[in-house]
């Protein structure tokens, strides 16, 4: 059946149902799993093809394969980008996205409060390959313009951060950025992990950033049963990402893809949920006597609630709370929750919450630990769609044990 690409002008959640091809080719509602790891050819030409550079013909699964390349276009589509590549996890996202554009003895500049495994990986891996990672104040950003220098091959920040739900203001860091870029004569990637505000709340690609990450795992994966990352970027930087997967390996499996692609059809349903309960309890815990404190973007007394509002459409699915009496406090609220689930991920359909120090945070020491803003009470929630009431009754009665 061939194509018919739909003339109107498409909105996100449609997008998300059918991608490009309202009419599917092959005539399947659902797509169809290549689950194959090598391609019978036709004739010995198909492969002098291939070794001449058309990439067009299916030769392993680690270079490509039919149901991911679906898969990519659509989220290229969603996020607005000309190209997408998915990987086997959001690690390996990042860290081929970085190995393909620095190179040793180059620099990255980084905001503090990353992830706990983005900051091991800039930590612990980077140096041993010359590359030096140095840290600047987001909420000082005409510094960021005098750090840059020669080396400076890529500046990397999350926004919303990870667990502190901190905001980067994409409009003026991109903005320094490139002010640097002019007098350097020379241009320097900007990346930026999307994972916490997704594409539905926040389209970084609309501030001018080259390059957007996620891990696929959480919200657009939704339903805590895959793994998987994705880069997208123009055409010239996904190249050169391809290339170096194909050489690393961290390609994503046909039916994770699969996975993927029906996860993609409910995508917007279930964040706009999760956005709307995760305002609803940060609310809630406001007025709770027992909540030492509570962040969310969302709330006017959240530090960056401005910036947030002006580049997010909604505030995510995550909201972090902070308790009396350290991490054994802390245990004793998630131990003692019935709904909410102690698990280390996030993005799911449903409510799973962690303590930082034991999950993403862990085997940091405390100058750490306060470079990235986390505290031993902390309780990082990722809100899923449950009904509002039970997930306050649930809370109120475990924080109260």
């Amino acid at each position: 059946m061939k194509n018919k690409k739909s003339p109107l002008s498409l909105h996100l959640a449609t997008k998300a149902i059918h991608g490009l091809d309202i009419h599917p080719r092959t005539g399947s509602v659902s797509l169809p799993i290549h689950q194959t790891s090598t391609y019978r050819f036709t004739k010995t030409e198909e492969a002098v093809r291939f070794a001449e550079g058309d990439e067009s013909v299916y030769v392993y699964t680690r270079y490509h394969n039919p149901t991911t390349d679906d898969v990519q276009r659509n989220l290229a589509l969603l996020m607005d980008a000309e190209d997408a590549v998915l990987f086997a996890s959001g690690m390996s996202a990042i860290t081929t996205s970085i190995f393909s554009l620095v190179r040793s003895g180059q620099e990255i500049l980084s905001t503090p409060s990353l992830y706990g495994g983005t900051y091991r990986f800039f930590r612990d891996e980077l140096p041993k390959l010359g590359i030096t990672v140095r840290y600047f104040d987001p909420y000082d950003l005409p510094e960021l313009k005098k750090l840059i220098n020669e080396n400076t091959a890529l500046v990397y920040a999350e926004t919303p951060t990870n667990p502190t739900l901190e905001i980067v203001d994409l409009q003026k860091l991109v903005k320094h950025v490139h002010n640097a870029e002019e007098k350097l004569s020379r241009n320097i990637f900007i990346m930026i992990d999307n994972t916490f505000a997704t594409i539905v709340n926040q389209q970084p690609f609309n501030f001018g950033v080259d390059v957007v990450v996620e891990s696929t795992s959480k919200y657009i994966g939704g339903h805590s049963d895959v793994i998987g990352g994705v880069a997208a970027s123009r055409k010239v930087i996904t190249k050169r990402i391809r290339q170096t997967a194909k050489s690393l390996g961290g390609s994503i499996d046909p039916f994770v893809s699969y996975l993927l692609h029906r996860s993609l059809k409910t995508f917007p349903l279930r964040v706009e949920k999760q956005n709307e309960n995760a305002l609803a309890l940060a609310k809630y815990f406001e007025n709770h006597p027992k909540v030492k404190r509570v962040i969310y973007p969302g709330l006017k007394s959240h530090r960056y609630h401005r910036i947030a509002k002006k580049q997010m459409r909604h505030f995510g699915g995550i909201v972090t709370i902070e308790v009396n009496g350290g991490a054994e406090r802390a245990e004793r609220v998630v131990d003692n929750l019935h709904v909410a689930i102690n698990a280390m991920s996030l993005g799911g359909v449903e409510t799973l919450v962690s303590i930082p120090v034991y999950s993403s945070h862990v085997n940091m020491n405390d100058a750490e630990l306060e470079l990235h803003g986390v505290t031993p009470g902390m309780i990082r929630i990722s809100v899923g769609i449950e009904d509002i009431n039970d997930l306050k009754e649930d809370f109120n009665q475990a924080l109260r044990v």
